[in-house]
């Protein structure tokens, strides 16, 4: 009897063999998965990663992913622990193995992430890698810059935006004269975040007095 002539429930009953698993998708190129990818910072990182893993296990073809196990994955973990690098980078290269395989499980390319269940270096979410800043040397950077220019109000507005309100410099970059309106009679700042996120801050008085200082100077229209 051939699959032609089996009745409808016999093959919507059949299953899949290991080998026509594999053969309904070839592992998807790297570009597929880095045009997933937004940031080109991240992106960058992620090349060197995957570039990385790869070289540490010997994968020369997309197809050898496959064979990528969770001894692989504690073996690289534990060599990059031995190059001294820190629990910070060691995170985000076991990050960037577990979004392509994510991707990968996605695409029925292989039938799980190897990642999954591999213990990560702990990081200090209490304090930041970037030292902070006293509050005295905060103020003296506010006046460094020359105020009676232009340059100078817009970099104290800049500066000013940063201090306050604790902003990345991407998100200061992006910040136009519209995204700067009340809400409840309250001046806020309409920031746009990673991935798309927008969030509203409540302006600081001292930098919406050098911010307006600034806009006015250069001809703006107020707010």
């Amino acid at each position: 009897m051939t699959s032609k002539t089996l009745p409808a429930t016999q093959l919507e009953t059949r299953k899949l063999t290991q080998a026509d698993f594999h053969r309904l998708a070839d592992v998807p190129p790297e570009l597929e998965w880095f045009a997933n990818i937004n940031n080109p910072k991240t992106k960058r990182a992620y090349k060197i990663d995957l570039q990385d893993f790869t070289g540490f296990v010997g994968i020369h073809a997309p197809e050898e992913m496959r064979t990528v196990t969770r001894a692989h994955i504690i073996a690289w973990r534990t060599t990059l622990e031995q190059r001294g690098l820190a629990p910070s980078t060691i995170r985000r290269k076991l990050s960037a193995i577990a979004s392509l395989f994510d991707h990968l499980c996605e695409k029925n390319a292989v039938t799980h992430n190897p990642v999954a269940g591999v213990k990560r270096p702990r990081s200090n979410n209490n304090e930041g890698s970037t030292p902070a800043l006293s509050d005295l040397e905060a103020s003296e950077l506010l006046v460094f810059p020359d105020d009676t220019t232009l340059k100078g109000k817009r970099d104290r507005a800049i500066l000013a935006t940063l201090l306050y309100h604790g902003i990345r410099r991407e998100e200061v970059s992006t910040l136009n004269v519209k995204d700067i309106h009340p809400r409840g009679g309250v001046p806020h700042l309409n920031i746009k975040g990673k991935g798309g996120k927008i969030r509203y801050i409540p302006i600081h008085a001292q930098a919406l007095r050098l911010i307006v200082d600034y806009l006015e100077a250069a001809g703006h229209e107020r707010m």
